[in-house]
């Protein structure tokens, strides 16, 4: 059974992962309408994956006997000056996820839930990746520096990106 004070933090971070779900359909919304559907493929996957960890939560709780709280969801923002800036958002709000894994993670150490800690695990792996992803296409634009048709490779790149 799942104790309350997990549970409440657990459906917040459900709330995060889908903004952060909608907040990534909203920058593929962006990119699409940029003609770069590429790197608006490259959001989808991202989108998805983050709806993915959401329900992954969801689950948790449900098979843990407890209760999935769902809240309201911010708009997201809806436009940026450039790819670069929609870049850094990304990684910036993926490192945002991160600390919020690691407080669920603590917390899950602190009420001494190992069946959390075990689970909030793969979250803390997976962010390793998103991050490392996330910082990968923010160095590649910064070298780059809006060279039209450099723009145009590394869109061609990112729209070769498999879903999970």
């Amino acid at each position: 059974m799942i104790n309350k004070s997990m549970q409440d933090a657990m459906n917040d971070q459900i709330n995060k992962e889908l903004y952060s779900s909608y907040l990534y359909l909203s920058m593929a919304a962006y990119l699409e309408d940029k003609n770069l559907s590429g790197f608006a493929h490259w959001m989808r996957v991202q989108e998805a994956e983050e709806r993915e960890h959401a329900m992954k939560l969801y689950d948790f709780i449900v098979e843990r006997g407890g209760r999935v709280m769902l809240k309201a969801i911010d708009a997201p923002k809806t436009e940026w000056k450039s790819t670069l800036e929609l870049a850094e958002e990304v990684a910036a709000h993926e490192a945002l996820v991160t600390a919020s894994i690691y407080a669920l993670y603590e917390l899950a150490l602190k009420e001494k839930d190992y069946p959390a800690q075990i689970m909030l695990q793969w979250f803390i792996t997976e962010q390793v990746e998103e991050e490392k992803n996330a910082a990968e296409i923010v160095s590649n634009l910064k070298l780059i520096e809006d060279r039209g048709t450099a723009v145009l490779m590394l869109d061609h790149r990112l729209a070769k990106r498999g879903g999970k």
